[in-house]
């Protein structure tokens, strides 16, 4: 009988080694996947930066041409409405 019982433990044992490997893998690749979304993340934030650096040199831009237009005597509206282009 003890014999029985040794055999019975031995396969036991491999297979809580194999779920022990798979819940390893599990983890590396949860981890990469938090990395990644991570770097994803910041890279977007960046663009976004950026983007809101292009905004605010418009903006300057438009609001000089506004100021010049109304120094030349003409109301706000029509300041704004020539400096869209209309």
């Amino acid at each position: 009988m003890t014999e029985d019982n040794s055999s019975e433990n031995t396969p036991k044992k491999k297979k809580g080694k194999k779920g022990c490997a798979g819940n390893k893998k599990a983890m590396l690749a949860y981890g990469v996947i938090q990395i990644s979304a991570t770097v994803v993340s910041a890279i977007s934030l960046a663009a976004i930066a950026l983007g809101l650096c292009a905004v605010k040199q418009e903006s300057k831009a438009f609001n000089g041409c506004v100021d010049e237009v109304i120094a030349k005597g003409v109301t706000n509206a029509e300041a704004v409405r020539f400096c869209n282009g209309g």
